[in-house]
This record gives C-alpha cells, structure tokens and sequence, in this order.
C-alpha cells in the first residue's frame, strides 16, 4: 500500500459515495487507475466493503454499555463468539487481556431493554459474572485515518 492508496482510503472513509472520478481529481488519478486500486484494495482485505453509517440513536437505539464478560474455566474465544450471536444488543465483541475473557459492546433501545439483555447475556451456560459499564456519552468516534501527513 503506497501513498495513492491511502489518499484513496482517506476519501473514501470520508464520503463512500464518492465516484472514482471525484476521487481521481483529488489524488492525480483517472477514474480507471482510481477503480484499479480500490479493486485491488478489497482483494487485499484492506478494505472490506462499502457501507451506510448508521447513528443508531436516530433508530431509537440509543443506549449502551460495555460490558466485562468472566467465563467458567478456560473458554475459546471461537466459543464465546458463538453464544454471543444470538443476542441481537451485542454489537461487537472482543477478546481481551486482563481479568475478563471478553469486552461486549451492547446497544439497548433503553434501560430497560439493556437490563433485559444483560440478564440475558449473563444467563449464557458458560459466563460466569459479568461487570457493566453504562455510557453517559460519546467522547470521540473517529474512522481509521490512513493518510499520511
């Protein structure tokens, strides 16, 4: 990945929708050359698709919390992955360091509901315990920046 590619990336984080042609003009490409790359890009797996960002508080899914996961013995991370599938709050999850085995971003459309999907996530056959963290408010969301200064 060179320069042009992360140029590239840097538009393409800040407005999918851009057409190769916009983008080319911003980095010194043809449309052609510009499709070229960015075909070349998600061969890679460096980009992994195109995608609509959603605020998920416009969907009436505004509440959130973090939440430490602590299994009985030792659990794979593949195992944990699998019984956190079913649970549609999960919006992402993480093996971790630390005291706990996993990190789990849940999404709740209120206190109540978050209360419902903790009880559910901590009735999973192989947790433990689990310490939650409910976010007051978003600090910072920031998109990867590829470009190079």
């Amino acid at each position: 990945m060179d320069t042009l590619d992360q140029r590239i990336i840097s538009r393409l984080v800040a407005d999918a929708r851009s057409s190769y042609s916009e983008i080319g003009k911003a980095v010194g490409l043809s449309a052609p050359a510009v499709k070229r790359r960015v075909d070349r890009l998600l061969d890679t797996g460096v980009l992994r698709g195109f995608t609509a960002v959603v605020d998920p508080e416009a969907l009436g899914w505004g509440t959130e919390a973090f939440v430490e996961v602590h299994c009985m013995g030792n659990v794979t991370p593949d195992r944990i992955r699998a019984r956190l599938i079913p649970l549609p709050e999960v919006v992402a999850a993480y093996s971790v360091t630390g005291a706990a085995d996993a990190i789990v971003h849940l999404r709740a459309a209120s206190i109540h509901h978050l209360e419902d999907a903790l009880e559910r996530l901590r009735a999973v056959d192989m947790i433990d315990r689990t310490v939650s963290t409910v976010v007051l408010s978003r600090l910072l969301d920031r998109p990867p920046a590829p470009e190079v200064a």
